[in-house]
């Protein structure tokens, strides 16, 4: 991530969708739990977003959805549709939320993955992966900033 004038605290999602891309993999709610499974595993993603007819964010389903769901179901479970596995209480952000404010989300509801919304539109999702590694850049950089000022004497 490139220097954002204002370390931590200025980061916001856009940043992070601005440099990761704002690609999101959907499928429709009436997919079924093994079409989930090929998608994450040929594009080497976590989670999927599902949508219904108009393209509104329903729910959101993970490789750890699919593992739970199979470990209490067994393979059949890879034919059911995707609504009886997935998460519905998803939470979404949109693009100004702040990185910080969103880990806080991540961290107290044990989400690995928070849909991008604006204006009723699926516009990206960000992994707590993504979160950790744009805070870990905002740190470097504010640390380097002070390093520079320190550095200059007083």
């Amino acid at each position: 991530m490139g220097p954002r004038g204002g370390g931590l605290m200025a980061v916001t999602i856009k940043d992070i969708l601005n440099d990761k891309g704002a690609e999101v993999e959907t499928l429709g709610s009436t997919a079924v739990v093994g079409e989930v499974a090929a998608l994450l595993r040929s594009k080497g993603i976590g989670a999927v977003v599902v949508v219904d007819d108009a393209d509104d964010v329903v729910g959101l389903i993970s490789e750890r959805d699919v593992v739970h769901a199979l470990a209490e179901q067994g393979d059949q479970v890879l034919l059911a549709p995707v609504v009886e596995v997935m998460s519905r209480d998803t939470p979404t952000c949109t693009r100004a939320a702040r990185v910080d404010d969103v880990a806080a989300l991540m961290t107290r509801g044990r989400h690995r993955h928070v849909p991008v919304v604006e204006d009723d539109r699926l516009v990206g999702i960000v992994s707590v992966g993504d979160v950790v590694r744009s805070q870990m850049d905002a740190l470097t950089e504010t640390a380097d900033q002070l390093r520079a000022y320190v550095s200059r004497g007083y």
